[in-house]
């Protein structure tokens, strides 16, 4: 993507918050300075959230060697996990030190990110989960609802449907595997999986993704149920969104890349690797939003 010299003059802030991980950058020119914090979810915790971003803004400033005054004076594009309407929006951006100051929930940046000006379609799966497509210039997002109603395929839905899978096994309903047997003595027992549930974060249930992709790699049959099921529930949704043969597939988030393998033959051929970050992604919109505001003020 090639900007235009006023374009690349005007500093600008980017905000990526996601479930796991948030991330802020400033560019100036083409200088980016970035700083990585812990989790910001504002629907999950929204004080925890503003509190995570507000210290990174501290930090980021800090870094570039100016104040927060004159930080928050440069226009700014937030994506965050957990924006599901304008009322959230809204909230986000009265706490936050901003003069202008967009915000939206945390997929456009993701698709933008990946995708930059190509068509193609992006399935998202980090603790959250959503689909995303950019086709003939026009942009469509499913998923992003959270836990409870949705993040199919999500790293979260991966950890809590290998822990739904292992008592199955013990309701004698399939046969135990070998990572059936790792979460039982992981979580002592039966009983130990059902009170870890009972308190279990999204991101702790997606810290139990890494052993099942790596079960199934090695053919697990519990583990290769978990992620077929999972990879299904891309393939089907993918052309509901305008997917066809031959258009581009980023897979994107922590655990989405290991889905490339169980996708069927015509979606694995169309896999590609995605442009860039959600951060990026942010970046690019912040600078969509400066030349905005400029124009405004012709």
């Amino acid at each position: 993507m090639t900007y235009s010299s006023a374009h690349i003059s005007s500093p600008v802030v980017a905000i990526d918050g996601g479930g796991t991980r948030c991330r802020l950058a400033l560019r100036e020119g083409r200088a980016n300075t970035v700083v990585e914090l812990g989790s910001a979810n504002v629907t999950t915790n929204f004080d925890a959230a503003i509190s995570v971003i507000i210290h990174g803004l501290e930090l980021l400033s800090a870094r570039a060697g100016i104040t927060l005054d004159i930080l928050s004076s440069f226009p700014a594009y937030a994506g965050f996990a957990g924006v599901a309407g304008p009322s959230v929006a809204k909230n986000v951006t009265e706490a936050l030190p901003f003069s202008h100051i967009r915000v939206e929930d945390d997929r456009p940046s993701a698709l933008v990110g990946a995708l930059g000006m190509r068509d193609g379609v992006v399935a998202h799966c980090g603790t959250g989960s959503f689909l995303a497509a950019q086709i003939n210039g026009s942009q469509r997002f499913a998923g992003g609802w959270g836990p409870v109603l949705g993040d199919a395929a999500s790293a979260q839905w991966v950890g809590r449907r290998g822990l739904a899978l292992t008592l199955e096994a013990v309701d004698g309903f399939c046969e135990h595997s070998a990572v059936s047997r790792h979460f039982l003595e992981k979580l002592s027992g039966a009983a130990g999986i059902v009170r870890f549930a009972s308190t279990a974060s999204p991101a702790d249930f997606g810290a139990l993704a890494p052993a099942i992709t790596a079960h199934a790699a090695q053919d697990d049959p519990l583990a290769l149920q978990v992620m077929h099921e999972a990879a299904n529930s891309i393939a089907d949704l993918l052309p509901t969104l305008g997917w066809k043969p031959g258009i581009a597939i980023c897979l994107t988030g922590g655990i989405a890349p290991h889905y490339a393998s169980y996708l069927p033959d015509t979606m694995q051929s169309c896999v590609v690797a995605p442009a860039g970050e959600p951060l990026s992604g942010a970046l690019s919109l912040a600078q969509s939003f400066s030349e905005e505001i400029a124009h405004e003020h012709l």
